[in-house]
Formats: structure tokens, sequence, C-alpha cells
């Protein structure tokens, strides 16, 4: 069954359940009025007859007369003595001796009863006839009730007939409203099914509706998982581009390396150096890579403990000093005791990594610039270069996997591969920290690390 039979369904069988109480209620409701509008009756004739009858002198009951039958309006009247004996009737002795109500003789009080008198559906009023405190009859009123039976069941019939006819008009109806209601979701099925024949991840679902409401925001958030999927195949794709690109590189070099040893049937020291080195580098390409998936798939564990960053950062620096030598000058402006939280080894990883990028993309006289200092409640490092800088557009993609600025860091045959920063982004993140650059081409590039101080450290 379709969702939208479901719900059609549903809704009719709701309006059947709400009809069925209502139409109870109105029917109890009509019954209840009926039924005091009878005894009502009863009631009313009963002290009429209670008004003309007397006992003489020896106590037994005298009618002096009943009332006429057109004052009564279908009421028949019995009057019993004590002993059981029909004193008087509005039907005449001969034609009806039987009470109406056996059982209503022997009640003490007023009495309201509804019986089977002849096959003959009855409401009948019972009221004891009392001369002091000493009982001397039953006087009984009785009418037939096959007119509010007649009702009732008309009523019954109108109330079936009406929720019926109710319940299909709302099917009918629910079934062309659910419709254009969930038009959109047939446009979402099809916008699927294109996309699974044509691998188009570029499309989207129209949706012209109002945007706040359930469909609105089905496809809206539909939309959003298609646009993040043609992002993430999209970053697949260019992630296969750049490995294969630079695998193929290194492989290249050793192989013609190789060949060219066998041609010359020597070992030139210098080609076992190029093969060394391009060896090297597919080992870092390959850590590199091996540390991303480690790292996304939540398989690396970070080693938490306390962090003395000034003590870390120092330690960079010395080791720094050798990379840069005496092409560019490494100096601190600031530096502060800082205790956080964290894994040594991951934290001292971005730090070369900054620092190494900073000397790379520094011209030969160039300034690197590290300050650490408390802000709040976090701790802030900062690395700065005096480079050529990186291009607004291209500050969003730097911690891409694989990405490179190239209109302004050159490559060489030393540069990475486009991982450092992506790493360092995931070690500070994990870290519960974050990394900001700002960057003007030609005012060179500020990296500027923020991490959560170790609790009771300030």
């Amino acid at each position: 069954m379709t969702l939208r039979a479901r719900l059609t369904f549903l809704y009719a069988t709701l309006l059947g359940g709400i009809l069925l109480l209502f139409g109870m209620g109105v029917y109890g409701l009509v019954n209840v009025m009926l039924t005091r509008q009878v005894d009502s009756l009863l009631n009313n004739t009963a002290l009429e007859i209670l008004e003309v009858t007397r006992v003489d002198s020896v106590g037994e009951l005298t009618v002096l007369r009943l009332p006429p039958l057109g004052m009564t309006a279908n009421v028949y009247v019995q009057v019993w003595d004590r002993e059981g004996h029909l004193q008087a009737s509005s039907l005449g002795n001969d034609q009806i001796d039987q009470s109406f109500d056996p059982a209503g003789l022997m009640t003490s009080q007023p009495v309201f009863r509804t019986v089977k008198f002849q096959n003959v559906h009855m409401r009948v009023f019972s009221v004891p006839l009392i001369v002091g405190k000493r009982p001397v009859g039953i006087l009984q009123a009785a009418t037939s009730l096959n007119v509010i039976d007649s009702v009732r069941q008309d009523l019954l019939y109108v109330l079936i007939v009406a929720a019926i006819i109710s319940m299909a008009l709302a099917a009918l109806g629910s079934w062309f409203v659910i419709g254009q209601a969930l038009a959109p979701l047939e446009t979402v099925v099809e916008t699927a099914e294109q996309i699974n024949r044509a691998d188009d991840l570029s499309r989207r679902i129209p949706y012209h509706g109002p945007p706040d409401d359930e469909i609105g925001q089905l496809i809206h958030t539909f939309n959003q998982t298609l646009e993040r999927l043609e992002n993430l195949f999209t970053s697949q794709h260019r992630f296969l581009a750049d490995v294969s690109h630079e695998l193929r590189t290194p492989l290249t070099v050793i192989k013609g390396n190789v060949g060219l040893m066998r041609r010359m049937q020597t070992i030139d020291e210098e080609t076992l150096t190029s093969i060394d080195q391009e060896s090297n580098r597919l080992t870092r390409l390959v850590g590199d890579l091996l540390l991303l998936a480690q790292a996304e798939t939540g398989k690396l564990p970070l080693n938490q403990e306390p962090v003395e960053l000034d003590t870390l950062l120092l330690e960079v620096l010395q080791e720094m000093h050798v990379l840069a030598g005496d092409k560019v000058r490494l100096k601190i402006t600031d530096i502060d005791q800082v205790l956080v939280n964290g894994d040594r080894d991951r934290l001292k990883q971005v730090l070369l990594n900054l620092v190494a990028n900073a000397i790379q993309y520094t011209p030969a006289g160039g300034e690197v610039f590290l300050s650490l200092s408390k802000v709040g409640e976090q701790a802030r490092l900062i690395v700065r270069d005096t480079g050529p800088g990186i291009p607004k557009e291209a500050q969003k993609h730097i911690f891409e996997r694989f990405y490179r600025a190239e209109k302004s860091r050159t490559r060489s045959k030393s540069s990475g591969f486009g991982l450092g920063l992506s790493i360092a982004y995931w070690i500070v993140t994990q870290h519960g920290g974050r990394i900001e650059v700002d960057s003007k081409d030609g005012q060179g590039t500020t990296f500027c690390i923020w991490l959560p101080l170790l609790a009771n450290s300030n």
C-alpha cells in the first residue's frame, strides 16, 4: 500500500472514529430527551388521576373518573388495589385485565420501567397509593414506545448513512489533497533515479512550496546531502588524481634511473642518491596518507598528557635552525609558560610542519617569527613569515589534502605533497582547538593555533 493510500485510509478511519463518537453522543442525548418527555407525560397523567382517587370508609379504592383519552395522549392507565384486583382502567376492565408491569405492583416507591407487554414495547410508571402510612393500591400509567423506537431507528440510520457519506467524501478529498502534498516526493524519487542512471550529482530537486514545512525541509536536506556527496566525490576524484600524480613522479624517476644503470652496466652514486631521495618521498607520502586514513577512521589514538608548550616550542626552534641555515632568520617575539593537555608528539608535528613551511616559502634574507601567549582560557601560538603570502581565494582550501596555492608558492623537488596542513588541522581539531590563517599577497602569512589551557594552569 502506498503512503498516499495509507494516509487516506488513516484520515478516513480517524474521521469515522470521530463521527462514531459524535453519533453515539447524539443518539444517547436524543434517547435521554425522548425518554424524559415520556416520563414527564406519564408523571403528569398519574398526578391528574391521583387528584380524583379516593378511599371509602372501609378502605376500598374509589376512582371518581379517569381523564379522557384525548388529554392523556395515548397514555393507558390502570388502578390496582392492594389485593391485586384491577379497580379501574382507561381501556376497560374487560379489554385488558393484566398488569402492564407485574413487577411494578410490588414497588413501594414510584418507579419507571421499560417492559414488553403483549409484544408491545412500553414505558410504565408505577406509583404506590398511600393513605396515611398505609398502602392501598398501585397506579400504573403506560404508553407505547413504538414511535420513539421508530425515531431512534431513523436517527441511527441517518447517522450511519451520514458517517459513510462523510468518510467517503473525506477519503476522496484527502486522496487529492494528499496527492498534491506528496507530489514533491515523486519529484525526489524521479531525481534520485535520474542521478542513479546518469551518475550526475550536480542535479538538485526543484521545490516551489513553503520552505518551512516538512516536505520543504526534506527536500532542502536532500539537496544538502547531494551537494555534500558531490563535494565528497569531487574530492575523492581529485584525491585519486593527486595521489596518482604524486606517485607517478618519483616512480618515473626511480624507473628511469634503474633503466639507466642497466644500460650502463655500472652503479652510479648520483643515480643511487636520486633513487634514495625519491624512495624517501614515496615513504613520506605513504606515511602521510596512512596517517590521514587512520585519523579519518578514528584509529589514530592520541596520548593525552600535560604538555609544556613553551618547552616544546624552544625544542622545535632549535631543530628548525638547522633547516633554516643562513637563508631565513628564526625569532621568538613572545613566549609564556603554557601548559595544555594533549599528545606531545602530534603537537610537535604540527609546529614542525608550520615552521618548515614558513622557512621553505620565505625568500632568502626573510624572517620567521614565533610567539606563544595566554589569551583568556586558551593558549595562542603564532607562526608568521615574510614570504609571498597566499591568495585570498586559496586560503579556504589550504587545509584540504593535496592542495597547493601554486601562484604564491613555487614547487620544488623537496616540497611536500599538500598533506601537512591537512594533518595539522586534524591534530589541532582533535585537541579541542582551532587553526586560523591570515595572509595577503606579498605581505607574508600568519598561522594562529588556539588550544585550551590545562585546567588550573593559569
